[in-house]
Order: structure tokens, then sequence, then C-alpha cells
């Protein structure tokens, strides 16, 4: 461990939150020989979501804030849950959003000999005991918070019958769920956690590190803290449901620690968020029962979904850092995460036209063969983002949805008689239309005006409504996926608890429709990689699925320009 010690200044503690101000004053009274030392340790049993993004940029955050470090551990107890899939994802995660964990990364597992040893000393002393109760048993005699507990008609086994049982359990002579290591505190605590906590239990199925040299593992409440001691943590921050843990954490971990180094427990809120679920558990339901297209999924709160999604690790930290981070449980708005989204891409994605649910526009007066060239700009947020060119042809494609035939007065887009401007070029106004035998509209007779051509003197010339474009000519089929939310409730989990719904019940069916017969500029599909994040002119913004194929590019709409959401729910 480093033995660096960290200075801080009044500048420092400017504009700090609650859990930086604790940070800063055990620094600044020298606590732990001056050192700062986080861990960000999850559980390699599932993908991470958006809340864990918030863990994250607290535990690296702090520690980069005041010259610290942060370790990555995991919490690899549970072997049935447990794969390197989910490893090799995590490590992927983090770095995405930005953080590095240098030559820090370890593993719970990497402590199993001390925790072992440390488990044998403390039955040794008397403050262990191993029992053969069942699971329910234990649980009934536990007692409730306002009536003590049963102690187990084993706690007071001889100590050498105890060493005998748990090492015989070790080496697997026994099955799962007959014996457990529990420790011997107080059946009477108004502490919960405090009536003879479980230490170890027998767990047969091979370890992804260790294989099959242990058949005991260590419960979360005794292998964190002792696993924070061991690699030199000095502060172990963590959601608030550990909060009440918190005083177990410190009694094993004054099993070890002294006055000159020992690891403090911080807790703050979670990250809950509307129209989602943060159940590690029930996200991997929807995965195996194919309810989503896996973890990455565009709907999902993961953070590798939110990527391929289009998300940006800054719209995430920027997220993170507007709700904060306070001891008080929240419900946030999805719609300050999509606004987050939002105002990135703004000024980074590059303008684009692709026309989503197309209709044909033919300029009746242009010439049949000609074709011009309009420098359509790359993005008017970005100073120097240049321009790129965009072919302009006698027929065209437009989103249907911005012609009627017959308008209303608030209908500023195309109609009979009425004008419009097609950005980037001229204004045109709408002559008439076919229809097909159904009454749709085949196609859209429109005139231009000449004099009209952006960038010339008569395009000074103000109409109301601008439209998107591509020519018919040049444009190139791609596939749009529309993402929505993922659930139609606000608040799906008290909705599912309360009213006793399946939380599948509870998915929106409308978050995910497949447009194919998107028509895109020819610029679009020279320039687009996956990953890449564009604006779709009056649409939103999108980027290029991984599906995407040489022939083929597909698109992941990220978000729309504007929230009509939560308007459209009040009317509904």
């Amino acid at each position: 461990m480093s033995e660096d010690k960290i200075e801080i200044t009044e500048n420092d503690e400017k504009g700090l939150n609650f859990v930086e101000q604790i940070v800063a004053n055990d620094l600044k009274e020298g606590k732990n020989g001056g050192r700062l030392n986080t861990r960000f340790p999850p559980e390699p049993n599932g993908y991470l979501h958006i809340g864990h993004a918030k863990a994250i940029c607290m535990d690296f955050g702090v520690a980069e804030k005041f010259g610290g470090t942060c370790n990555l551990r995991f919490d690899d107890t549970n072997p049935v849950k447990e794969d390197v899939e989910y490893v090799d994802a995590i490590r992927e995660d983090i770095k995405w959003l930005g953080y590095d964990w240098g030559n820090r990364e370890y593993y719970a597992s990497d402590y199993f000999p001390q925790l072992y040893d440390l488990a044998i000393r403390l039955i040794k002393e008397g403050k262990a005991y191993v029992d053969q109760q069942t699971a329910e048993q234990i649980a009934e005699q536990k007692g409730t918070p306002t009536t003590p507990g049963i102690e187990s008609p084993y706690r007071n086994r001889p100590i050498e019958e105890n060493l005998d049982l748990f090492e015989r359990m070790n080496k697997g002579e026994f099955d799962e769920g007959t014996y457990v290591l529990r420790a011997k505190i107080d059946m009477a605590n108004p502490n919960m956690h405090f009536r003879d906590p479980i230490m170890y239990r027998i767990i047969k199925t091979p370890h992804h590190r260790t294989g099959t040299k242990w058949n005991v593992y260590p419960m979360y409440d005794f292998a964190h803290g002792q696993s924070d001691y061991f690699e030199g943590v000095t502060h172990s921050i963590c959601t608030l449901e550990f909060e009440v843990h918190r005083p177990l954490y410190e009694y094993f971990v004054k099993e070890l620690a002294d006055e000159s180094y020992c690891p403090r427990q911080i807790e703050f809120n979670r990250l809950n968020l509307t129209y989602t679920l943060m159940s590690k558990r029930k996200l991997l339901q929807l995965v195996k029962e194919g309810l989503v297209a896996g973890w990455d999924d565009p709907r999902m709160p993961t953070i590798c979904g939110l990527r391929r999604r289009g998300y940006t690790p800054e719209s995430i930290k920027n997220f993170v850092n507007k709700i904060g981070y306070t001891k008080y449980e929240a419900l946030n708005s999805i719609s300050l995460l999509e606004h987050s989204i939002r105002e990135d891409l703004n000024k980074r994605a590059t303008r684009v036209s692709a026309v989503v649910n197309p209709v044909k526009l033919i300029i009746t007066n242009y010439p049949e063969d000609k074709v011009e060239t309009m420098e359509m700009e790359n993005n008017p947020e970005q100073e120097n983002s240049g321009t790129h060119s965009m072919p302009f042809t006698r027929e065209l494609y437009i989103e249907r949805e911005d012609f009627m035939e017959e308008a209303p007065k608030k209908f500023f887009r195309l109609s009979i008689d009425k004008e419009v401007r097609l950005k980037g070029a001229y204004i045109i106004k709408a002559t008439g239309c076919k229809k097909d035998a159904n009454g749709n509209i085949e196609e859209i007779y429109c005139e231009y005006d000449p004099d009209t051509k952006s960038g010339m003197p008569g395009s000074m010339r103000k109409v109301k409504g601008t439209l998107h474009w591509v020519s018919a000519k040049h444009c190139i089929n791609a596939e749009a996926r529309l993402y929505d939310r993922l659930f139609s409730v606000e608040n799906p989990s008290k909705e599912s608890e309360e009213n006793g719904i399946d939380f599948r019940e509870l998915l929106n069916p409308d978050s995910l429709k497949v447009v194919e017969n998107v028509k895109i500029e020819p610029y679009l599909a020279e320039i687009a990689k996956p990953g890449d994040k564009f604006q779709f002119q009056r649409i939103g913004y999108f980027a290029v699925d991984p599906d995407s194929t040489a022939d083929r590019l597909v698109f992941n709409r990220t978000i729309g320009l504007k929230d009509s959401w939560e308007k459209e729910q009040k009317k509904a």
C-alpha cells in the first residue's frame, strides 16, 4: 500500500458533497497516515447498470479529486452466479467511463486463505461456531426488531468440535446447506445483523478462479471489510442499504485493525430511475427469457446497453453530477438523463439528413436530369465543423408526416398551395398529390422558386416551415431501431409490489419499433462506422449499431430532439 500523504487546501474543500467533505476532513486530520485509497467492488454475476455508474463516479472520482487511488476488487464469493464474461464486461464498462485502476485489480478470492485463517482464529477464541440448523430454522430464531432472537442449540458447541466440523466442511465432507459457520455475538442485539450472522456456507460449485480448492465461501458481511483491510482501503464508499451493516463491518474489521489504520465505511443514496428497474436479478430475467435482446439491448439501463444506444461517458457523468449524492433515497426522472445526452450530443453530433417514413416529392418545374450540390452544415454548435455536400434532384423523399393535403391553421409544414423551405436548398409550393386505391399518398407534386436557393439573394425570403429531405436518386436504404422507455409506468418496482403485478407485465410494448426503409443521404452512408453518433435533422440523435454491415447500416435512436413522453402520458 502507498504511504504517500495527500495535502488538502481550502480550494479543495469548496463545493464538496458530503462524502468528499468526510474524506477531506480525514485527510486533514492525518488519518491512515494521510493516505486515500477507495475501491469499487462489483459482484461478477451480471452486467453493470447506470446505478453502478454512480458508484463508479464516486469511488474513482473522489480518488482522482484528492490525488488518491481506487482499487477494482471483484466480490467473487459466490461461484454459483459468477462468470468470467461478467468480469470482462465490468472492466470494459469502467474503462469506457474513463477510469483506470492501474495495477490495482483484486478479487475477494485473493483473500480466501487470510479469511479462512481469521475464521479459524475466531473459532479458537470462542467467537464463532458451526451451526447445523436449516436456513429456515436460523431465520425463525433471529426474532424481530422488537423481540430478541433465540440462541442456537449449537451455540455453545466445544471449540475443538467447531474446528473439526469447519475443516471437514471445507474438505467437502458435507452437503450444501447442512452446516454454516456463525459469529457468536448477541442474539438480543437490537441490530438484527448482530444476531449471530453467518460467516461461511458450503458451496460445491467450482470457482472461476480457484477451481475446486474451496468448499466453504465467506458471506459478504464477513469478507468485505476484511478485504478492504487486506488491500489498504481507507474509505469504503457504498450505497445506503449497507448503512445498517456498518456496525457489523466495523465489528469484524476491528478483529484486524488498530488505531494506525482502519478502513471507514460511508454510505450514499443509490440511483433509482423512472421507467426502468435497477434489480440485477430482474434484468437477468429479462435477458434469459428473451424479453430483451441481451444485456446490451439499448432499452436496458446497463452501461453496455446505454453505450450501444449512443450514450456517451460525458453524458452519464454529467447526469450523475446533476442528481448528486445525499443520504436520502429518491426516484430520479429519466428525463434528466435524456436531457444530459441531448445536451452532450448537440455539441458533438454531425447533422445529417435521413427520412424515416418516406414519401416521394416531385418538383415538376425542376429539370429531370439536373443534379445540384448543396452545402450542409455539419454542426452549428461547433466552430470550424465545416460542411458536407448533398445532391439535390427533381425527385426527393420527405417525411410522410410533413405533408397534409388539407392542413389545419397551425400546420407549418407542406400542404397544397402552401410554401416551405427545403433545408439548405429552395422554397417550394405544393400543387397536388397522387394517391393509391386506398387513399394513401404515393407522390406529392410541387414547384420550386429558383431564386430562393440558400446563399442567393432570394434566400432571404421567409417562410414558416423548413423540411429535411434526401435525393431519391442518390439516397441509400438503412434500418432504424426506434427505442423508447423500457417500462410503461413511472415506477415499475412500486407498481409491481403494491398491486401484485408481475413486473414483466409492465413492459412498454412500444419500446422498440424497427423501420427497414429509411432513406439516408450518401455522405452518411460513406462515413458511418459502428458507434458513431449523428443528429438526424428534425428527428433525433442516432448511433450506428454494431449489427451494421458494409451492405446495410443499422441506426439506434438514442433520443428524440424533444421530450414528448410525459405530455403524451398526461393526455392518455
